[in-house]
């Protein structure tokens, strides 16, 4: 596990609220339920922790990392939909924002093998004018939000 994604999960759980982690026989049931596999970060992140609330408690938690079982396609969390106008097929949900906003990765493309994060903002969901990338990764997203004070730093990154 690259060191980065070492430290994040021993963050994780010495402040935050983790979950026990995923075992390699959930892993390679949700990788053939979606039909696509977990990258570095990803994995690493579900084999430490099969979802996690940052800052505060699950259900008042501004970030909330899905397990295995939660993450859909964007388009059925947040239009409740699975038609192709409803979003992306390969736009799947990782993060919980509270009130139906969601962090979600592009599994149709990789930047240095991890998948780009993007924002979701569901009353604008699926404008690619308001779907914006977040983060080039999941361990760049996790460092970022971890070191926010459990604030939402892409919005004041214009």
């Amino acid at each position: 596990m690259p060191p980065l994604m070492e430290r994040l999960l021993a963050e994780v759980s010495r402040l935050h609220f983790p979950e026990p982690p995923a075992t390699p026989g959930q892993i390679a049931a949700f990788e053939a339920r979606v039909g696509w596999r977990l990258d570095s970060d990803l994995r690493a992140f579900y084999l430490h922790c099969n979802g996690a609330s940052l800052f505060r408690p699950r259900l008042t938690a501004n970030y909330r990392i899905l397990s295995l079982d939660e993450i859909r396609r964007a388009r059925a969390a947040i239009r409740g939909s699975e038609r192709e106008e409803d979003g992306p097929p390969n736009w799947y949900t990782v993060l919980y924002l509270q009130d139906g906003d969601y962090i979600i990765a592009d599994v149709s493309r990789t930047q240095d093998g991890r998948f780009p994060l993007l924002d979701a903002f569901h009353e604008t969901f699926p404008d690619p004018a308001e779907t914006r990338q977040v983060a080039a990764s999941f361990g760049e997203f996790l460092e970022k939000a971890l070191a926010s004070g459990d604030d939402f730093f892409w919005l004041d990154a214009g």
